[in-house]
C-alpha cells in the first residue's frame, strides 16, 4: 500500500531502523533516534543503489515522490541520478566560486593592503551597497555590459552619477582580475564607454580674497554652537587639512609641547605620514578643548558618542547656521583659501605650501614627498599664517 501522511506521522521510532515503503523504489527510513529519511532504491548498470531525497517533514511525501519521479526520468535517459546530483553540486560550487561577489572580495583582499584604509573602505562599501545585491551571485564570466549598465542606471537614478562612474571603474578592475585568474574571458566595462553621462566638474566652494576671508573669520569667532564644533571651526583655517583629517584627529597624534600634529598615513589621501606644525594660536585652541575631550580618543568627538569622531557635516552645518552659503565656503575651502593667500598675498614659496597641503610633491631628483621636508620653514610659514589670520580678523568690516 502507498504511504500516507497519517501513517508517517503516527510511526514511532523503534529499537532498530525501520523502512516504510511507498511505490517505485521510494521508502522512508525511520531511525531509532526519531529521524525520518527519504530514500530511493534503484538499479543502474546492474548495481543496486540508494539516493537520499531529504528528511521528513522538511520534504513532504508529495515532494519526495516528485524527486523520485525526476530521478526515474534520468534513469530512462541512461543517466545515474547519483552522478547527476554530484555534477550539479559541483557546478553550483563552481558558480559560487566564480561569482562576481566572491571574485570581487578576492580582488579586494589582494589589493586593499596597499591602499589607504579609508579608500579601501569606500570601495568595498560601494560594491556591497550598489553592486552585489544585483549581480553579486552571477558568475563573473556571464555578466554582460547591459547587465552592468542596468545596475549603474539605478545608481544614476538616485542622483549619484559620480558614484556610478566610480562603481563602473571598480567593476572594471574586478573583471580584469577575473580575466587574469581565468574566471572570465573579457572585461565588459569597455563596452560601456560613454554610456553614462559625464560628471560635471565642481570645485569646493572657497573664499580666496582677504577681505572675504576676514568676514568668514569674524563669523567663526562669534559662533555660539557647541564648544567642540567651535574649536574645530577655529582650528580649520589655521591647519588647512582635509575635513576628514580634521574631524578624525586623535589626541595620540598631537604633541602640544612639541607643537606638532603627526597624522598617520592610514588617514591621509596619499597614504603618507604627514606633519602639521602647530602655531601658537592652534596650540592654544587644542589646549582649550583638551579638558573637554582629552580623556577620549578623538579631539572632536561626535555629539552622540565619544567613541566616534564628529560627523562629516558638522562643520558644514555650522557654516550654514552662521549664514555662510554653500556657494561661498565649504570645510574643504579653507585649503584653497590658504593656498591662494599664502602664494599670491604673502609670497610664500609654492613648494612649502604644497608640502603643507600634503599634495604629491617631487624634488629635482624625482623623489616623492617626505613628511619632514622643509619642516623648519613650514613651522615658520604656519606661524606667519596664523598671525596673518589674526590681523585679517581684526580688520573692521567697513575697511
Amino acid at each position: 500500500m502507498p504511504l500516507t501522511d497519517t501513517t508517517i506521522r503516527n510511526t514511532k521510532p523503534g529499537d532498530k531502523p525501520a523502512k516504510l515503503f511507498d511505490e517505485r523504489g521510494l521508502f522512508l527510513l525511520v531511525t531509532p533516534g526519531g529521524g525520518k529519511w527519504w530514500r530511493f532504491k534503484y538499479r543502474f548498470e546492474g548495481k543496486e543503489k540508494l539516493l537520499s531525497l531529504g528528511t521528513y517533514p522538511d520534504v513532504t511525501l508529495k515532494d519526495a515522490r516528485e524527486r523520485r519521479d525526476n530521478a526515474r526520468k534520468l534513469l530512462v535517459d541512461g543517466i545515474d541520478p547519483s552522478h547527476s546530483r554530484k555534477a550539479s553540486k559541483s557546478m553550483r560550487l563552481e558558480q559560487v566560486a566564480n561569482s562576481f561577489e566572491l571574485v570581487s572580495r578576492e580582488w579586494y583582499e589582494k589589493h586593499s593592503p596597499n591602499w589607504v584604509e579609508a579608500h579601501g573602505s569606500r570601495i568595498i562599501r560601494r560594491l556591497e551597497r550598489d553592486i552585489f545585491p544585483h549581480i553579486g551571485s552571477k558568475p563573473v564570466g556571464d555578466i554582460t555590459a547591459p547587465d552592468l549598465l542596468q545596475v549603474l542606471r539605478k545608481i544614476e537614478a538616485r542622483g549619484a552619477l559620480e558614484t556610478a562612474h566610480r562603481a563602473l571603474g571598480n567593476c572594471g578592475q574586478v573583471f580584469r582580475y577575473a580575466v587574469a585568474t581565468g574566471r572570465a574571458v573579457r572585461d565588459p566595462t569597455g563596452d560601456l564607454r560613454g554610456a553614462l553621462p559625464p560628471v560635471k566638474g565642481e570645485h569646493f566652494a572657497a573664499v580666496t580674497e582677504p577681505a572675504q576671508a576676514a568676514q568668514i573669520l569674524r563669523a567663526i569667532a562669534k559662533y555660539q554652537g557647541s564648544a567642540v564644533v567651535s574649536c574645530a571651526l577655529r582650528l580649520a583655517p589655521l591647519v588647512f587639512v582635509r575635513p576628514g583629517e580634521l574631524r578624525g584627529a586623535e589626541w595620540a597624534e598631537i604633541d602640544l609641547d612639541a607643537a606638532e600634529w603627526r597624522i598617520p598615513g592610514a588617514r591621509m589621501k596619499l597614504g603618507i605620514d604627514h606633519i602639521v606644525p602647530l602655531s601658537a594660536q592652534a596650540t592654544a585652541i587644542l589646549r582649550e578643548i583638551q579638558p573637554l575631550t582629552g580623556a577620549g580618543r578623538y579631539v572632536f568627538p561626535s555629539a552622540r558618542t565619544s567613541t566616534r569622531p564628529m560627523s562629516d557635516n558638522a562643520i558644514l552645518a555650522a557654516l550654514r547656521r552662521m549664514g555662510i552659503a554653500k556657494e561661498e565656503m565649504s570645510g574643504h575651502g579653507f585649503r584653497a583659501m590658504a593656498r591662494t593667500i599664502l602664494d599670491e598675498v604673502m609670497g610664500v614659496r609654492p613648494d612649502l605650501i604644497e608640502h603643507q597641503l600634503a599634495h604629491a610633491v617631487r624634488d629635482a631628483n624625482g623623489r616623492a614627498y617626505n613628511r619632514t621636508a622643509h619642516l623648519p620653514a613650514r613651522r615658520e610659514m604656519m606661524q606667519q599664517w596664523a598671525d596673518y589670520l589674526d590681523q585679517l580678523r581684526a580688520i573692521k568690516a567697513n575697511n
